[in-house]
């Protein structure tokens, strides 16, 4: 696995992990950033790499800092 890829997965992870702490369907979550579950449940599953906008969509319906998570996964 290259660097990038381990961010990513590392990005995705505690974006699944803030997810499920907050006890959010992947249904629920779609609803709130606006795109269809089964993206979230490709990009959690590593089917699929997500979209720095599509990141930024779900942190902000998470109501968290992507920013924050992004430092986090450096």
């Amino acid at each position: 696995m290259t660097q990038q890829e381990s961010f990513v997965a590392e990005l995705v992870k505690r974006l699944s992990e803030e997810r499920k702490r907050q006890g959010l369907s992947y249904e629920r979550l779609a609803k709130k950033a606006g795109v269809h579950r089964t993206t979230i449940s490709l990009v959690e599953r590593g089917k699929q790499n997500p979209t720095l906008s599509l990141c930024k969509r779900l942190a902000d319906s998470l109501d968290i800092k992507l920013s924050d998570i992004i430092a986090e996964c450096e």
